[in-house]
């Protein structure tokens, strides 16, 4: 694992069960929620999505399972790749609750078993901001790249370059040079809801932030045929961009 992924191992394991049960409710509250509306669950996100039943997802850095758990309530078959051990207990706990069964293999990204897992997903589905935990934007794409089958997808949500420059999306997290290739360091995405107390004492994670030419000439470059490339709004002001989607084929 390199050295900057233990960094965000860290972050990511510090009060985050926590953090889960207070601002998404207790496993059994979430699954409640995912089960009366997977669709609506999985918000702009299902649009992407030709069809659930039986489809193979690795749902990159997924988290808590926020998407996970309602992709495997509409019959996918659904495997997280994440960094975090608190990540997997409320997620798995959430399934559990929800009558179905997702994977987790909790390991950095750029290690995950390709000899197990190479060309074994109908889709590779991201989502929330990851692409910035990753220093080396092509080494992460050729691991997508060989994720996925023949004919596979590639769904990658995440937040949109402009927020170099501006703090459209109000995580409070660095802003910069557009062109900057710096590697900074900077709080974890949900400090911002703890007391400065508890945030002097998180551990920082370490981000490399893209441009949109960077993101997409990735994506060509190792191997996809980019189908659309779609900007959101920023939550906080819908005059701006804020997140984006790309959607591309293998």
């Amino acid at each position: 694992m390199k050295d900057y992924s233990y960094q965000n191992k860290k972050a990511w394991e510090y009060n985050a069960y926590d953090f889960w049960v207070s601002h998404s409710g207790t496993p059994a509250q979430r699954a409640k929620k995912d089960m009366e509306d997977p669709v609506g669950m999985l918000k702009r996100y299902a649009d992407y999505f030709d069809t659930y039943e039986g489809v193979r997802v690795a749902n990159i850095c997924g988290s808590c399972g926020k998407k996970a758990v309602p992709l495997a309530i509409l019959g996918a078959e659904v495997t997280i790749f994440d960094i975090s051990e608190d990540n997997k207990r409320y997620a798995l706990e959430t399934a559990k609750e929800a009558n179905v069964n997702i994977n987790f293999e909790v390991c950095d990204v750029l290690e995950i078993d390709l000899e197990k897992y190479g060309e074994y997903f109908d889709v590779v589905f991201m989502e929330g901001g990851v692409l910035h935990y990753f220093h080396d934007i092509d080494e992460f794409m050729r691991i997508m790249y060989h994720l996925l089958k023949d004919n596979g997808k590639l769904i990658c949500s995440d937040f949109h370059p402009f927020t170099k420059i501006a703090d459209v999306l109000k995580l409070e997290q660095n802003t910069m040079d557009y062109f900057s290739t710096d590697v900074f360091e900077g709080e974890m995405a949900h400090a911002r809801f703890f007391d400065e107390e508890t945030r002097k004492r998180m551990p920082k994670c370490s981000y490399r932030k893209y441009t949109i030419s960077e993101i997409i000439n990735s994506i060509i470059g190792n191997g996809f045929t980019l189908r659309r490339f779609d900007e959101h709004p920023a939550w906080s002001n819908k005059e701006v961009p804020g997140e984006f989607t790309a959607v591309a084929v293998k």
